[in-house]
């Protein structure tokens, strides 16, 4: 038998390393700024690039995709060749992918902060940004696969299949989800509208988390806990029934985010039965993993590599444990749009692909740079910090997450909301706020210490860029099953096939789901009084979005007494259909505001925006004073009508031509309410005075970016005769 000599791609997964490690920080840093934003709503005050609407977008971002994602990358890159026995395909490839995500991320960076944003949870950064992510993990994809056809060793271990089903169905997903139609170089709407928008949405939004977070760290912890712990992989039979229930069971699961909305009952009723049974392969996963590490318990004790595992795994478990219970209805009443939802993604966010990779880490870099861990003691420091920190940031969040849906239930016997007013609930949830700020502390804290040591372990070891294998070629075997071999087994060493079978498995859930919302128009039956929005309302609608409100305030009204008394008329999926994207938000830190229209006066508006607490006594809102003082840019506004047309909005041509005219009309309706104010008044003038004196350019108020704001507020829910209420 031949034996073959070649060399591994050390460099590659090194440089992700690197780049784990620096998105890590930045991104948990942002994520610790956000915690002191809910105590501080003042810290940054009057720079619109470090508002919460803005950061909450980046940190999700460079959290998932930049820290997470190098993570998964340099993983990947570094099992792949040693369990093919094969360098990656091509290293033009490895660094093209490596630099385009970088690249990415950057360009993410900048943009968000700076307000180009889509708004869609987990899918934020605009068409360009879409284009490139899909360029780049076409390029991963490929690399992959090449990988896997020129192999060394015949059979595919698991963690492989979990990889090829990452890349297909991230690449589905984020095509679908991300269809939109560009109206300049930052800018477009989405392909679908209103219920269409949120079920491809979450449809999307799920399975990023089912097989961007999930089904990739599956492949490394396959690949990794046996490494760490020294022993074989628990059962190859539960990897089998793991791998393929869960890709085909986790793609229907999207709906059980949109319980009691606008949804059609049937595609609800489908997450739900779904999600359900989404426990059993997924606690089939975490029983593999940790019984993997059976016989080496006391290992575990002494290892920190192993005690982040473990942890990791059981994050996983509790996770996965928590995701089925919130999909069934009577729970899901309770927890939706309240802090126990927060709490139940940083379990998994923190735990499963925080520690994991850590661990990996930890587990890694000293094998790449040949020689010892720098300190084992600070490492085990790490763990402990770590962990604890998880706790403090979990528990407080799920107390503030029944602590709201308790009060936002709760009536006097005479009918009334026991808790009319939204703030009290703020109120009463600060000291969690406060908990949870401590715990994401030190969680980052820890994240530091694995800086330090690591960078300690790499300057103590030397530079291996290409480290030496060999393997026997691979010979030629009969296409058909041979004598004694499972299917599964035959299946293992024709990578197409596995492939196309996994790309089938994944598909038909989103097919059953996707298609009769998108295509059966009566499944989205339309209300005659719901007109498009004004030219005015329309820019509005797209400050509402840059500011990133919908990071805090939901639009979506469920049939529940407490939300209805409290809120107004339940939501109708009708009144979505020319909702370019939707913003049924996931999260209200804020009230509700789908019926909003006409419950406040335009100076309330006006005042609430430029200081929440002059308004809301508590509010921890932040402020927006740029919106006042900005220059509404109208020029693209005709383009933007045009755009909606392509995607079945009925404005006219009129419409169209009049646009400057109309919002020119509406703004200077506005203004004039504006003026029943005196304090609007003396602050006006006395603005227009100083312009004058100083010979800068005086902007009216009907020309500024809080005019068109307040029309697009007032707007919401007045499609339909609605119940009138009071929303404090």
């Amino acid at each position: 038998m031949e034996v073959q000599q070649f060399q591994y791609d050390n460099k590659i997964v090194k440089n992700f390393i690197y780049a784990t490690m620096l998105w890590g920080v930045v991104g948990m840093l942002v994520g610790l700024l956000l915690a002191f934003l809910f105590l501080f709503p003042t810290l940054t005050e009057g720079i619109s690039w470090l508002s919460f609407g803005r950061l909450r977008p980046l940190h999700t971002n460079a959290v998932i995709f930049a820290f997470v994602g190098n993570a998964i990358f340099a993983g990947v890159y570094y099992s792949s060749q040693r369990l093919l026995k094969a360098r990656m395909f091509s290293d033009t490839l490895s660094k093209i992918n490596f630099w385009g995500w970088q690249l990415i991320i950057v360009g993410a960076a900048i943009t968000l902060p700076l307000g180009f944003t889509t708004s869609k949870e987990y899918a934020e950064l605009e068409w360009p940004f879409d284009i490139a992510i899909a360029l780049v993990w076409v390029v991963f994809g490929w690399n992959l696969i090449g990988t896997i056809l020129k192999r060394r060793q015949r059979h595919l271990y698991v963690a492989i299949w979990f990889y090829i089903a990452t890349f297909v169905t991230v690449a589905v997903l984020h095509i679908f989800n991300s269809l939109e139609l560009p109206v300049s170089a930052l800018k477009s709407y989405s392909v679908y509208a209103g219920v269409q928008d949120a079920l491809v949405q979450w449809w999307y939004g799920h399975n990023a988390v089912a097989f961007f977070l999930t089904t990739p760290f599956l492949g490394l912890m396959y690949y990794f806990v046996p490494k760490a712990a020294n022993r074989p992989v628990y059962s190859y039979r539960l990897s089998i029934v793991h791998f393929w229930s869960l890709i085909f069971i986790y793609i229907w699961a999207g709906p059980h985010h949109l319980l009691y909305t606008a949804l059609p009952e049937w595609a609800q009723n489908l997450g739900v039965a779904f999600s359900v049974m989404l426990l059993m392969p997924s606690w089939g996963g975490m029983i593999n993993g940790l019984l993997t590490l059976r016989g080496a318990w006391d290992k575990v004790r002494t290892d920190p590599v192993l005690k982040f595992m473990v942890v990791a795994i059981t994050g996983y478990g509790m996770a996965t444990f928590e995701g089925p219970t919130l999909s069934l209805k009577n729970v899901n009443a309770i927890a939706h749009f309240t802090d126990w939802i927060i709490a139940h993604v940083h379990v998994g966010a923190l735990a499963w692909n925080g520690f994991l990779t850590f661990g990996m880490i930890y587990w890694l870099v000293p094998r790449l740079f040949k020689t010892k861990l720098f300190s084992t003691g600070l490492a085990n420091l790490h763990f402990w910090i770590g962990t604890l920190g998880i706790i403090m940031y979990a528990l407080p969040m799920y107390v503030a997450g029944f602590t709201q849906a308790s009060m936002w239930k709760q009536f006097n016997p005479d009918g009334t909301l026991t808790y009319g007013n939204f703030l009290e609930t703020v109120t009463e949830i600060m000291p969690m706020y406060w908990m949870r700020a401590i715990g994401g502390t030190l969680y980052i804290t820890g994240m530091l210490i694995l800086v330090y040591n690591i960078i300690a372990t790499i300057k103590a070891g030397s530079t291996v860029t290409d480290e030496l294998a060999e393997a026997p070629a691979l010979e030629r075997v009969s296409k058909k099953r041979l004598a004694g071999e499972g299917w599964h087994s035959w299946l293992e060493r024709k990578p197409v096939k596995l492939t196309i079978l996994a790309t089938i498995a994944i598909l038909i859930g989103g097919i059953v789901q996707i298609i009769p919302t998108i295509l059966v128009k009566s499944n989205i039956p339309t209300i005659a009084s719901v007109k498009p929005y004004t030219p005015l309302e329309l820019e509005g609608r797209d400050i509402y979005i840059r500011e990133g409100c919908v990071g805090c305030h939901s639009q979506m009204i469920r049939p529940f007494r407490s939300e209805v008394e409290r809120y107004g008329e339940y939501s109708k999926a009708g009144e979505y259909v020319y909702d370019h994207p939707f913003l049924w938000g996931s999260k209200r830190t804020g009230p509700d505001l789908h019926r909003e229209g006409g419950k406040y006066s335009d100076n309330w508006h006006l005042n609430h925006l430029y200081d929440p607490r002059s308004t809301s006594s508590g509010s921890i809102m932040p402020s927006y004073p740029w919106l006042i003082k900005n220059k509404l840019d109208k020029s693209q506004t005709e383009a933007k009508m045009k755009t909606m047309v392509s995607l079945g909005v009925p404005y006219t041509d009129e419409d169209i031509a009049n646009a400057q005219q109309q919002m020119d009309e509406q703004g200077t309706q506005i203004e004039q309410s504006l003026y029943n104010d005196p304090d609007f008044v003396q602050s006006y003038e006395a603005d227009k005075k100083n312009a004058a004196e100083s010979g800068s350019e005086f902007v009216a108020m009907k020309d500024r970016e809080i005019v068109a704001i307040i029309a697009y507020l007032q707007r919401l829910g007045t499609d339909i005769k609605v119940k009138d209420v009071t929303n404090n």
